[in-house]
């Protein structure tokens, strides 16, 4: 089950057994066949570069595909889609949201008195 309130879902190329999902390219086969799903809806050349609903990428060694929860309340079908690719072939899913890049903050600084 997938919360709602999670930012993220990030579908892992391993499956519940803990095998190595194949073909070793599945998550840009996923994420190609996903393209067309996008903010504005599909325009000419919007094949050509993932969606920002549905992203292919490797996070520590392993290939995973991070689904945009938004894609759920504006394709619906297709997040049903991607859902059930993960349930079918078994894959780990796991809900997250992804933090900006960027410096950690600095430690706050001691009290003075």
């Amino acid at each position: 089950m997938v919360s709602p309130t999670s930012k993220e879902v990030f579908i892992q190329g391993v499956t519940l057994d803990g095998k190595t999902f194949r073909p070793s390219d599945w998550a840009e086969r996923l994420a190609g066949v996903m393209s067309q799903f996008r903010p504005g809806g599909a325009r000419p050349g919007s094949h050509l570069s993932y969606s920002p609903w549905c992203v292919p990428t490797t996070l520590n060694g392993v290939k995973c595909v991070i689904v945009h929860r938004d894609l759920q309340g504006h394709e619906p079908m297709a997040w049903d889609f991607v859902m059930n690719f993960a349930r079918d072939n078994q894959l780990q899913v796991a809900e997250a949201c992804l933090l900006p890049d960027g410096h950690p903050a600095a430690p706050a600084a001691p009290p003075k008195g």
